[in-house]
């Protein structure tokens, strides 16, 4: 046998075992992984919530937090890491370890900030892996009692009568209510102008007092006033009424079709974590929003379970900081969060 023969011999034999060395460690590594995720979790996980207590991020938080212990035999902790329109927080959850032990709450506000402009220290898209979705509900478009408006038509009408004059309060700059104000403004074709103010409460005493004329504001916040008659409901934000408040037409039917800008929330992680941990807390939470008193304590909060997989919630971040993206440029809130 000559010698080139023997040579491809050994060659062929040392990647035979080569390959069967690499097929055993991927065996063991994959058998790994599925006892990891099998007995996931073993220890505390902490879902960060970027924002101060109290919250509607806070709130949503803590409930699925505590169903998620309840389900999974761990502690599910809150970590409230408020600070620079939640950018702060969001920053941690980015560079923590991707092994599905820190969580973050998203919200609307997580496809909102990347939409000014501002420069941040994550990608919002490639940054973090999207794990469920949880639930939304709406804003609501409510006016001082004084103001002779019954209707979004008729505060159209008024606007467009008394351009610039009309001036509704918003809890920031950059903000939630800012942003469905300001959409509400390009697709009706209105100018009014904004007052921002620091939170929502500030910001709905002045309405109520008279000094501005609209509120912006989560319909939950808002229910209180508009039961004892200090504040007056034009509209909700959502393309459906809300159960709690199922009197109230949404904007999209009262007055400008297609009108859409609603609070959403959903848990998303370090780009990284394990598909199959990802999959697990997806289904895990899909069944804690399929239980009846979810759906019960949402509604209380004028909020609905939303259920979607994790790609499916992908596309939905990605679709909503293209919209706001463009409602940013298009009423120039990118250059108002710039100068400030």
């Amino acid at each position: 046998m000559s010698l080139l023969i023997k040579s491809r011999i050994v060659v062929h034999s040392l990647f035979i075992c080569l390959v069967i060395a690499i097929s055993v460690v991927s065996s063991k590594a994959i058998a790994q992984n599925t006892a990891n995720i099998n007995t996931y979790p073993t220890k505390p996980v902490r879902i960060i919530v970027p924002f101060p207590p109290g919250g509607s991020n806070d709130i949503v938080g803590r409930f699925i937090a505590n169903k998620l212990t309840s389900r999974l035999g761990r502690q599910f902790v809150v970590d409230n890491r408020g600070g620079a329109d939640s950018v702060i927080g969001t920053s941690l959850a980015s560079t923590a370890q991707p092994d599905g032990y820190t969580l973050l709450i998203a919200s609307v506000t997580y496809s909102m900030v990347p939409a000014t402009g501002k420069k941040l220290p994550y990608d919002p898209i490639k940054s973090f892996v999207p794990v469920a979705s949880i639930g939304t509900g709406p804003n609501l478009f409510a006016v001082w009692p004084g103001l002779p408006v019954h209707s979004i038509k008729e505060l159209i009408a008024m606007s467009k009568a008394n351009p610039g004059k009309l001036r509704y309060a918003s809890s920031s700059t950059g903000g939630n209510h800012h942003f469905a104000a300001e959409l509400f403004k390009i697709m009706a074709g209105v100018d009014i102008m904004q007052i921002p103010y620091k939170g929502g409460g500030p910001a709905m005493v002045d309405v109520m007092a008279g000094n501005v004329e609209i509120a912006v504001a989560t319909l939950i916040s808002a229910i209180p006033h508009v039961r004892s008659n200090r504040l007056r409901p034009l509209g909700v934000s959502s393309l459906k009424r809300s159960s709690i408040m199922p009197d109230v037409p949404t904007i999209s039917e009262a007055g400008v079709p297609g009108y859409e800008g609603s609070i959403w929330w959903g848990i998303v992680g370090p780009a990284g974590i394990p598909v199959g941990i990802v999959n697990k807390l997806n289904a895990e939470v899909g069944a804690i929003l399929r239980e009846p008193d979810t759906t019960k304590w949402l509604e209380a909060q004028a909020a609905e379970p939303t259920i979607s997989s994790p790609e499916e919630f992908r596309k939905h971040i990605n679709s909503q900081i293209s919209k706001w993206t463009k409602v940013a440029k298009e009423s120039g809130i990118d250059k108002l969060v710039a100068a400030n």
